[in-house]
Parts: structure tokens; sequence; C-alpha cells
């Protein structure tokens, strides 16, 4: 019964089966979701650190690695996370009470003057998935709110995201910040103009192609 219901779990999380009254994916139609299945697995007795870590985790690595090998897309990408999501509603009391413990916390915001957050919303809803806190500070994020937001939680890494040449060169003056209020910090960087060599110019720690790069690096990151 665990084992099916922990089962049942990924596999709406890798197809991107949100509830039961969710159509898509087609060969899901009338069957319950990952709403549901979070709820029955939380009310038969399954831990929420067996859900977090067999089910949720698991599947959001494996959808992923299918993203990395362009064997599914952003949308079907964006559907799988947002089952994630929904199941993780219910376990967001384990975690405020301790009795299931996150990697760490992650900051992340689209940098000042860039009002796009698709990408970043991505980023966050699978690194969430990954086992992290994510502190999402939204689109058009000032200077001093992230240096705020470090100050407040000086040991988690930063993400940076912007989708236009014109506003990535506003990264820099905010990891030159970041890096005056806490050196330690590590930030990573991402968007579509972005690149490594990019990255590396403006001293950012990081780059990330797409997000499991990013879950990669935050990954090196826990285990160090």
């Amino acid at each position: 019964m665990k084992s099916e219901l922990l089962n049942k779990l990924f596999e709406c999380v890798e197809f991107g089966k949100i509830n039961l009254e969710s159509p898509y994916p087609p060969q899901m139609k009338g069957m319950p979701g990952a709403d549901e299945i979070t709820r029955e697995a939380l009310e038969s007795g399954i831990t929420p650190d067996e859900i977090l870590n067999k089910a949720l985790i698991a599947a959001m690595d494996k959808v992923g690695q299918k993203f990395s090998e362009k064997k599914i897309f952003v949308p079907q990408m964006l559907l799988s996370a947002k089952a994630m999501n929904v199941s993780m509603e219910h376990l967001k009391p384990y975690f405020a009470d301790g009795s299931v413990k996150r990697k760490g916390v992650f900051i992340l915001g689209t940098v000042f003057g860039d009002l796009h957050d698709i990408g970043k919303n991505l980023v966050g809803m699978m690194i969430e998935g990954a086992g992290w806190e994510v502190v999402d500070l939204g689109v058009d994020v000032k200077i001093d709110t992230f240096v705020n937001k470090v100050k407040e939680y000086p040991d988690a890494p930063v993400g940076i995201s912007a989708l236009l040449s014109t506003t990535m060169i506003n990264i820099k003056p905010v990891i030159e910040a970041i890096k005056t209020v806490s050196p330690k910090t590590r930030v990573i960087v991402g968007g579509a103009p972005l690149s490594a060599e990019f990255a590396a110019s403006i001293g950012a720690d990081a780059y990330g192609k797409n997000p499991q790069e990013g879950i990669k690096w935050l990954e090196s990151i826990y285990r160090s």
C-alpha cells in the first residue's frame, strides 16, 4: 500500500497530474492527482519525509533529467512543478514544526528593471521540489531587497535572473552589494541572454543554463 501510493504520487508529479479535475495528461484523465494522493498518503500513515524524498524529489529529479535530454519541454515541466507544489502544500505544516527538514534556504529574484518571471518561477519550483526552501523575492528586485534578505539568511545562496540584455547588466551591482555585506554568500545567475563567461565577468559564483544545472550546483554546496 505504501509503495503503491508513493509510486502513484511519483507518476502524478512526473506527468503533471495536479488533481482529479485536471484533464492533463490525457491518459490520466478522471484519476486522482497529486493533491488527492498526497492527502491519502498522509492519512494512511506515510511520513511527510517519505513523501518528500521518495516521491516528490525523486520525480522532479527525473523530470529535470528528461528536460535536460530534451524529452520534455517547458510546458510539461511547469505542469510537473505545479503538481509538486500542490503536494507540497500538504507538507508545509510539517516543515513548520520541524518534523521534515529542508536542505537549506535559497533566495531567488529577478533583477531590478526586469519584470519577467516565468523562468524564475520554474527554477524556484524545481529547486523547491529538490528539497530546498525557496524565498522568492519576485521581479524587479532592488539591490537593498536582496541585501536585506541575505542579512536575514546569511548562509543562503542567492539566485538572480534576467531575461533581457538591457537588464542583465544590473546584476553586477547586486552581486557587489551582496558580497560587501556577506563575502561568503554564493550567487548563481541565469536567464536567456546570460552565459558562463558573462557570469564570471560580473563576479557570480555560478551560471545556471537551466533549472537542473542550478539544482546540481546547490547539491554541491549542500554536500560540501
